[in-house]
């Protein structure tokens, strides 16, 4: 007759998860929101470099003050793109700014 041992469920540590407080709620929006933030101007920055050379006469006609706005042309488009799913910049500044938080990528 075999010999009986304890079963390896027994062994193995169960974690329970507890749901997140207030304050590491707080802490994924707030990141959440600065990296958002970060690919807005890092958008906004690269937009702004592809509109510096364009020529003010043909493509926008705004006339003298077009290049004093051309920068708020850009965040507000930057900001858009984020708005809208962006280019995936910010999930992966998200994941390591949660990562560094000690928040891991588990979404509450």
């Amino acid at each position: 007759m075999p010999s009986f041992t304890a079963p390896a469920i027994a062994a193995a540590p169960t974690a329970i998860k507890l749901p997140p407080t207030a304050a590491e709620l707080s802490k994924r929006a707030d990141i959440a929101k600065t990296s958002k933030d970060f690919e807005a101007a890092f958008l906004s920055v690269m937009l702004g470099q592809i509109f510096k050379d364009v020529n003010q006469q043909n493509a926008f006609s705004g006339g003298q003050g077009e290049d004093a706005f051309k920068s708020f042309m850009s965040d507000a488009m930057a900001k858009k793109i984020v708005a809208t799913g962006g280019i995936g910049l910010s999930d992966s500044v998200q994941k390591e700014m949660l990562k560094l938080q000690g928040l891991g990528q588990d979404t509450p």
